[in-house]
């Protein structure tokens, strides 16, 4: 007979291994290829579904660069302050050591 911590460890090793196997087979199931397709279709006689305009994708990829940029910067601007106080509070304290 076996123990109740045995079976429970067998039912969690159970359950990962069917969590994994779900994990690598679902992708597979959901990115199946469409049927090909009888020749060459020109893009403009392609159905609107399968048409991706490019204008919004590039404005949307330089505004999160942009986005980007302006976040750095503005970190940069912060920690800049943060060693000038730090920079002053020092000259303070050696002009204070100075003067004794």
């Amino acid at each position: 007979m076996t123990s109740p911590v045995s079976k429970t460890k067998r039912m969690r090793v159970l359950r990962a291994t069917f969590v994994a196997v779900l994990l690598l087979i679902l992708p597979a199931i959901a990115h199946r290829q469409p049927p090909a397709q009888e020749g060459f279709v020109p893009v403009d006689q392609l159905p609107g579904a399968e048409q991706m305009p490019a204008a919004p994708l590039v404005a949307a990829a330089y505004a999160v660069a942009w986005a980007a940029v302006l976040l750095y910067l503005f970190s940069i601007w912060k920690r800049l302050g943060t060693v000038e106080r730090e920079l002053a509070d020092v000259a303070k304290r050696i002009e204070a050591g100075s003067r004794r």
